[in-house]
């Protein structure tokens, strides 16, 4: 089948491009980027006004299949991530059972083949059962088709374990993402500071990130690994990786579009969709962080996609489960909060949700090359809309965004040539 997008502006980092250019797609692959196609096709697309770009591909989402399936699916992530103009996602191996062996991934791989209207690339954990005590089969993992390691949702506390985990990963040839958080200076659910006084709520100290974070570039130094930071939420922690790439330390990181967007006085009441982990931080922490992501000593923006079931969110914010959903509003925060306010060039957005991403964890995406696989999302910069939770695919209906009113919306995502979203 032949698909013929016109009338786009097409904008790829991978190849330079940012202008009006036609894309011709035959089968699974892109045959033809040219001004002007003329030629017979199955599929013709009318992407006037819109933006062509690369499937956007998200280093850090919780699909929670198997062993949560009640919370989200492999299934509904996936339709979830193609509504939000995702063609790749990195699921974390915090399921149940952890995906912390060959045998796991290998599951994990051929149930994305099954269910998945994405490419799911899974992540195997960095000890068994996430325990913190012993390694996994790194290098199995990876043959199996894992694309990196991480024990996200906690740090692994074990400094000298994991140093030896850094050595493993460097041989295999993989990145490890790091969620930094010093579990002894945890407990809280709130950043520490006035909001939570305020409400009578422990808070969470920026040292929990920022001394993991200090501590895990140096082990990245020290091994030679390749280390990427996640969900950085403190200017700290944003300095620290600074100073780590202008030391030539392999130290890359991301920001989720919660932490640039919002800050821990904009929760509101009670409300336990405000509660994520790491915690919402201040003013200060929030433009540091958008600082990094436009001059890119931050290099991408991930979602830390967190689907969790009505009833784990509704008892406030001392009781509900840490963490938010993200895939289908990342692009529209994202355009609202950077794009449209002459933060972010749409070349710079597109760099840091698709083409960088892809190099991270070396990947062959993240461009619309002649002979690259098609895996394209067409965006209306100008569409304004209110995000409804109602509306997500997703399980998971638990965020904070609720009413928030958008600029910029996904209309179509193909996935290997094929339409697997159009918005209606």
């Amino acid at each position: 089948m032949k698909t013929l997008i016109k009338n786009g502006r097409l904008i790829d980092p991978g190849t330079r491009r940012d202008g009006m250019y036609d894309v011709l797609i035959d089968g699974e692959m892109i045959v033809r980027v040219e001004e002007n196609i003329k030629v017979a096709a199955d599929q013709v697309i009318d992407a006037r006004e819109c933006f062509v770009v690369p499937g956007f591909i998200d280093l850090h989402v919780h699909l929670r299949e198997p062993g949560f399936e009640y919370k989200e699916t492999i299934k509904t992530g996936s339709l979830a991530a193609a509504r939000g103009g995702y063609t790749s996602i990195c699921p974390m191996a915090n399921t149940k059972p952890v995906a912390d062996s060959p045998e796991r991934i290998r599951w994990l791989v051929n149930k994305a083949r099954e269910d998945s209207a994405v490419h799911v690339l899974p992540v195997g954990s960095v000890t068994l059962k996430m325990a913190g005590e012993e390694l996994t089969d790194i290098a199995g993992m990876v043959s199996a088709g894992a694309v990196a390691i991480s024990e996200d949702g906690k740090s692994v506390m074990n400094s000298k374990l994991f140093k030896k985990a850094l050595i493993k990963a460097k041989e295999a040839g993989i990145v490890v993402l790091d969620h930094c958080e010093d579990r002894s200076l945890m407990g809280g659910a709130l950043n520490e500071g006035a909001v939570a006084d305020r409400l009578g709520i422990e808070g969470i100290s920026s040292d929990a990130e920022d001394l993991i974070t200090a501590r895990d570039i140096l082990l990245a130094k020290a091994t030679g690994a390749r280390l990427h930071i996640c969900h950085c939420s403190t200017k700290t922690s944003a300095k620290l990786i600074e100073m780590a790439k202008a030391n030539n330390i392999f130290v890359t990181a991301e920001v989720c579009p919660h932490h640039f967007t919002l800050t821990d006085e904009d929760i509101r009441g009670d409300d336990g969709n405000f509660k994520m982990a790491p915690p919402l931080r201040g003013a200060d922490d929030k433009a540091a962080l958008i600082k990094g992501l436009c001059h890119k000593t931050i290099d991408v923006i991930a979602t830390d996609h967190a689907p969790h079931h009505a009833d784990e969110k509704s008892n406030g914010i001392k009781e509900a489960a840490f963490g938010i959903v993200g895939l289908e509003t990342a692009l529209s925060l994202t355009m609202t909060e950077l794009v449209h306010k002459g933060l972010m060039t749409p070349y710079e957005m597109i760099d840091r949700m698709s083409y960088t991403p892809a190099k991270i964890i070396g990947i062959d995406k993240g461009s619309l090359a002649v002979g690259k696989v098609a895996d394209i999302t067409i965006i209306d910069p100008e569409l304004e809309y209110e995000i409804k939770a109602a509306d997500f695919v997703s399980k998971g209906k638990n965020t904070p965004f609720e009413g928030y009113k958008a600029k910029g919306k996904v209309l179509k995502t193909i996935v290997s040539g094929e339409l697997v979203y159009e918005h209606k």
